[in-house]
């Protein structure tokens, strides 16, 4: 049979269809803990059915952490889903150019520290971890995340911002609210649009909506925006090194689902500009007592994901194309 878990004192969120515990779950009986933490309500027939795909996920998660891997997956709140579901709710629809972004930023020779994390340097500089909802919105996650940052890094203050404002505002710039957009293009919108609201003043629906932006509420401005060479990952080290947090976009396949901790290396998805369906945010970056570098990057995906909404990556090979699509904003402060 199944379970519902909940998690006391868990923060309620709305994501998609309604409101629920983020951190509640359907799980089996012998495995009736907070894992898959999301309390959701089924008929009898989806009920079977979702019991069914929980249970071939939970073979696949099982099956993984037998084996010899980097990283570890566990259930989630995304364990009763199929990827192609997941795919269609959580992930960029449209087909993202990011080829077409040009350079800007200039790589210095360095060196470098071994390990950064702008979430603890004199301070930190990284904002909560937020929740997309049913959207594919990851992109907008991505640029207020880094422009946040970006913003406090020049003025110390950290400031959420409203990721609402570019799904609503910004399809002029080649973005399409739930459906996608690339936070270089993101960028352009605030800096032609001269501001970006707070998430307070212009708050999250998970949805498109027409346009509220109110100018004089504008938080944070854009000077120009700095595109990182495709594929030079190494100008991605230098960026995140000396200057602050760094947008890229990549592809999620079906093993990063359920990723929970460990460096994710992947054979399952692809390493060109074509395939990235996501977009996340490089927060700084580190090597296991193994030597296998990583970045450590937050996710839109709530805290009940990964490493309390974070995951590491494989650093240094393009892994799933996350050097191929890499861009961060100059604030105008």
């Amino acid at each position: 049979e199944l379970c519902g878990c909940s998690c006391a004192g868990e923060d309620q969120s709305v994501c998609g269809g309604g409101t629920h515990n983020s951190r509640g779950g359907w799980v089996s009986s012998v495995e009736c803990s907070c894992e898959s933490r999301h309390n959701k309500v089924y008929d009898t027939e989806e009920y079977y059915r979702r019991f069914h795909v929980f249970t071939e996920n939970k073979k696949t998660i099982d099956r993984h952490n037998a084996g010899n891997h980097t990283f570890t997956m566990g259930l989630n709140q995304f364990s009763d889903m199929t990827f192609e579901e997941f795919r269609k709710l959580f992930l960029l629809t449209e087909p993202q150019n990011c080829s077409a972004t040009k350079g800007g930023h200039v790589s210095r020779t360095g060196p470098y520290p071994e390990f950064v994390d702008w979430r603890m340097k004199q301070k930190n500089f990284v904002t909560a971890v937020k929740n997309q909802g049913h959207c594919g919105s990851c992109w907008t996650f991505s640029t207020t995340g880094c422009l946040e940052s970006v913003n406090a890094i020049a003025t110390g203050k950290l400031i959420p911002l409203s990721e609402q404002q570019l799904i609503d505002c910004a399809k002029d710039f080649n973005n399409h609210g739930c459906l996608g957009g690339l936070p270089s293009q993101a960028f352009e919108y605030i800096k032609y649009n001269k501001g970006l609201m707070t998430e307070e003043d212009y708050p999250y629906k998970g949805h498109d909506d027409s346009c509220h932006f109110e100018p004089a509420l504008a938080a944070a401005f854009v000077l120009d925006t700095m595109n990182i060479t495709s594929y030079d990952e190494k100008a991605m080290v230098d960026a995140v090194a000396r200057l602050n947090p760094v947008s890229f976009a990549f592809e999620v396949s079906a093993d990063f689902v359920h990723y929970k901790e460990g460096v994710y290396t992947s054979t399952q998805c692809k390493n060109t500009a074509d395939k990235v369906n996501h977009a996340v945010l490089a927060v700084g970056y580190g090597a296991e007592e193994n030597d296998t570098p990583y970045w450590i990057v937050k996710n839109s995906w709530g805290t009940a994901w990964g490493i309390d909404g974070y995951f590491l990556i494989e650093r240094g090979k393009n892994m799933c194309g996350l050097a191929v699509c890499s861009s961060y904003p100059l604030p105008l402060v």
